[in-house]
């Protein structure tokens, strides 16, 4: 966790000068995650299990869509160019199926600390208004469980991850230059670090998310 947030502060440090120097666009966001690549879908081979006493056949985890919400804050420092601080989180249900075998419940959560540079190709930064284009670094933090019972409250094994992410996308704010706008947003997320599931961890979380909110 440690190094994961130290990997942010250099954008945070350089951005603060600018940061103080202008109004927030302060903004709020209901957002759709669909998973993607193995997060949306992993398939495990075969293996023996000491324990069980025979081979456990292939087992496919999978993850439906998610859903979260985000709080962000965008500093305008020119025309064409805002640096926005980004906090989110969402969650998503899946299940762990193999043949012959118990169903196992698994729930991934996550808590996302961002920033990004949002790219207004009209100029209209200061008004947060029209096209923007979005890429960003994120440190997620992440937590996967794994039961046999209700997926809400009889988790039995629980895995925590300190990631890297990076988002790129595009969104729209509708509306006038003076009080609320609404936003439609879509980004894609990758995970960078520490997703070697030969190593022990767990997929990628890569996902598309959709977000709808508002900006003021």
């Amino acid at each position: 966790m440690r190094r994961t947030t130290m990997l942010l502060l250099p954008l945070l440090i350089a951005s603060g000068g600018a940061l103080r120097a202008q109004s927030p666009h302060i903004g709020f966001s209901l957002n759709l995650l669909f998973p993607t690549g193995e997060f949306s879908s992993k398939t495990y081979p075969a293996y023996y299990s000491p324990s069980a006493g025979y081979t456990i056949p292939p087992q496919k985890a999978t993850y439906d869509v998610g859903l979260g919400g985000s709080f962000t804050v965008s500093f305008p420092v020119d025309r064409s160019l805002a640096i926005r601080l980004n906090l989110s989180g969402s969650a998503e249900n899946g299940t762990n199926r193999a043949p012959g075998e118990t169903t196992i419940n698994l729930r991934h959560s996550q808590f996302n600390l961002g920033g990004d540079l949002q790219i207004f190709p009209d100029g209209t930064a200061y008004r947060h208004r029209g096209l923007y284009f979005v890429v960003g670094v994120s440190a997620d933090f992440e937590q996967f469980d794994r039961s046999f019972g209700d997926p809400l409250y009889d988790y039995t094994d629980t895995t925590r991850k300190s990631r890297m992410g990076v988002s790129i996308g595009l969104g729209h704010s509708f509306g006038y230059d003076a009080g609320t706008r609404f936003t439609l947003e879509a980004t894609f997320h990758k995970t960078l670090t520490s997703h070697d599931v030969d190593a022990g961890d767990p997929p990628a979380t890569d996902f598309v998310k959709v977000g709808f909110g508002f900006v003021f």
